[in-house]
């Protein structure tokens, strides 16, 4: 027979101040209402109606960082939502920017319009189940009718115009009035790195690099990969050279402990750091043996490093981020190495041109890789034929090249989803519209919808 344990009366299960709520009032229409809070919160920045009326939103985070933008992707992961069904609301906005890269705010309008309706029926006694069936319903006769109202398909052969035209609406929801010129960038930047396949397009494969100065016309796009200072020696251009990576300081190794070193004459003071000067140059005369003319440092350069590198002839690139740093090994081919000596053959990387260039009075790097058509081009060059180009904003404030960055990210995310389905359909809300009324069995989001067309 077994033997009944009874139960303690302080069993603690949960950490302290947790809240156990259950029933129709306490939990389900808290949660929606926590939910429509976070709706209402977003839904005067949804669309062109943010940009023209000036209904951004002025955010300041835990850092004390100041942010001006109508982006809700950016909104809502600065607001830091707390609430646990407000945060399954964020994270479907979060994989509509993952997956598409826009119309995060229009998935918040819709939970929150969809819920706030259920509302109303959940009072009248329906069960959430009979709720939930009904959204299934209307969801796949919504997908049914959109089949219906495609009205414009992308050529096969893209131009800078077709592209551009295409991009306008989704920039135009970000950058009320400058999305011509946007666009036209976005385009340009695009359809210089499609690869063969345009499935397999790489948005990874279009960056941003923001320059304060100047005005939005005279942005531009670079050809391979800018980076926004200059290197850090003598050397400023290279053309058909390896490259060595190294995500280690490129200076005297130092010991972790203490050490005191006792000298009694002259010349143990003027030999005690020529074993390690020599050392030193030794190392980077290997490096200069191997081919090497261009290294690029994840970390601190030490200025007897730079010496021996600027006499060998060496052109030497501090990049702090470790994003940029992957980025830029895939471009080249090579292998980040976390030690200083001479790289193998597989380990160091190829690259066509290393150079400086000045923009707008700010001197920037360029690494790129020929391509086709251009003088020096060699098809049985060792440099990987990955393409990069880089979109170089202008503007006067940090805030404003913010806010450019995510609609070009929008733009570029875009044309990832275009380039697996051209199709297109009305916009201006013609196709919500059209979606509410297209039968009584989604009768229950047709004011959603016709909210979403008003916006």
């Amino acid at each position: 027979m077994a033997l009944k344990v009874p139960k303690s009366n302080n069993l603690q299960l949960f950490k302290e101040g947790y809240k156990h709520l259950q029933g129709l009032d306490d939990a389900v229409l808290r949660n929606i209402q926590a939910v429509n809070e976070l709706s209402d919160t977003v839904r005067t920045s949804f669309g062109p109606n943010g940009a023209c009326t000036g209904r951004n939103k002025l955010i300041i985070n835990h850092l004390g960082r100041l942010f001006v933008t109508s982006d809700a992707a950016t909104i809502i992961r600065e607001l830091e939502v707390v609430h646990p069904a407000a945060k399954l609301v964020v994270m479907a906005s979060q994989a509509q920017e993952a997956e598409m890269g826009d119309a995060t705010n229009m998935v918040l309008i819709l939970a929150g319009e969809l819920l706030k309706r259920a509302e109303h029926l959940l009072i009248m006694g329906l069960h959430p189940s009979e709720v939930m069936k009904g959204y299934e319903l209307g969801s796949l006769k919504a997908l049914e009718e959109l089949e219906k109202l495609s009205t414009f398909s992308l050529p096969k052969d893209l131009t800078p115009a077709s592209l551009a035209l295409a991009l306008k609406p989704a920039i135009a929801s970000k950058q009320y009035g400058s999305e011509d010129l946007l666009a036209d960038l976005v385009a340009e930047a695009a359809l210089s790195v499609m690869p063969a396949n345009p499935k397999s397009f790489n948005v990874d494969n279009v960056r941003v690099v923001k320059i304060m100065g100047g005005s939005l016309a005279s942005s531009r796009v670079v050809q391979g990969m800018v980076f926004g200072r200059e290197p850090e020696g003598s050397i400023k251009k290279v053309l058909r050279g390896k490259v060595a990576v190294f995500t280690c300081p490129l200076d005297i190794a130092q010991t972790e402990t203490k050490g005191t070193v006792l000298i009694k004459n002259a010349d143990e003071m003027l030999n005690f750091t020529s074993g390690e000067e020599k050392h030193m140059e030794s190392i980077f005369k290997e490096i200069g043996d191997a081919g090497v003319k261009v290294i690029v440092a994840g970390a601190t350069v030490g200025e007897l490093a730079l010496h021996y590198l600027n006499r060998l002839g060496i052109a030497v690139l501090k990049i702090q981020s470790k994003f940029e740093l992957r980025r830029l090994c895939r471009v080249v081919s090579a292998t980040p190495l976390a030690r200083v000596g001479a790289p193998t053959p597989e380990e160091a990387g190829f690259v066509d041109v290393f150079e400086t260039i000045e923009i707008g009075g700010d001197r920037v790097t360029v690494v790129r890789q020929l391509v086709p058509g251009e003088e020096g081009y060699d098809a049985n060059s060792p440099g990987e034929k990955t393409k990069t180009a880089t979109i170089v904003l202008r503007g006067a404030t940090s805030n404003r090249l913010d806010d450019l960055e995510r609609a070009i990210d929008d733009g570029v995310n875009v044309i990832k989803s275009l380039m697996k389905d051209p199709r297109l359909v009305p916009g201006a809300g013609a196709t919500a519209r059209r979606s509410a009324g297209c039968g009584a069995g989604s009768r229950i989001t047709s004011r959603t919808l016709n909210f979403l067309s008003r916006a």
